[in-house]
């Protein structure tokens, strides 16, 4: 899928192939339930976005709302941003023994885990990670990277 112009989640969702519809929302649920308060669900970069909002955050480096997951679908796969994990190198040492614990194959994209469908993730894990920082935490997180 090329990249997306839709204007909301919802539009995003209903754009999708109907075989890639029921990942992306399950994915997409697995986010809410486990997002803590202050992010704001977005559709950026041609993708849906869970972002610190500027007026919350303003000093990023591209002038942006601050990115903490993102999830797209692409041609071949989804995948899933998950930036706590990507800032941190020990965070993605967890990750990838989460998923060798789990006996899931762990492919990585720039940036990104790839994806076909929920049952690729170990989605407690996955859970773990989305529920571990709150924006304040995130921040904080960030501006070390930026040092």
């Amino acid at each position: 899928m090329a990249k997306s112009k839709a204007q909301s989640v919802d539009e995003y969702i209903q754009e999708l192939p109907e075989y890639r519809r029921e990942t992306i929302e399950e994915i997409r649920q697995l986010i809410l339930d486990n997002l803590p308060d202050g992010y704001v669900e977005t559709i950026s970069w041609g993708m849906i976005n869970y972002e610190i909002p500027l007026e919350k955050y303003p000093d990023t480096y591209n002038n942006q709302p601050l990115t903490y997951i993102g999830l797209e679908v692409q041609r071949n796969h989804n995948a899933l941003y998950l930036m706590s994990a990507y800032q941190d190198e020990e965070v993605q040492e967890w990750l990838e023994e989460k998923f060798e614990e789990s006996n899931k194959e762990m492919e990585m994209g720039r940036s990104c885990i790839l994806f076909q469908t929920k049952n690729d993730l170990p989605l407690d894990a996955i859970a773990e990670l989305i529920a571990k920082y709150s924006p304040d935490e995130f921040i904080e997180a960030y501006e070390e990277t930026r040092k």
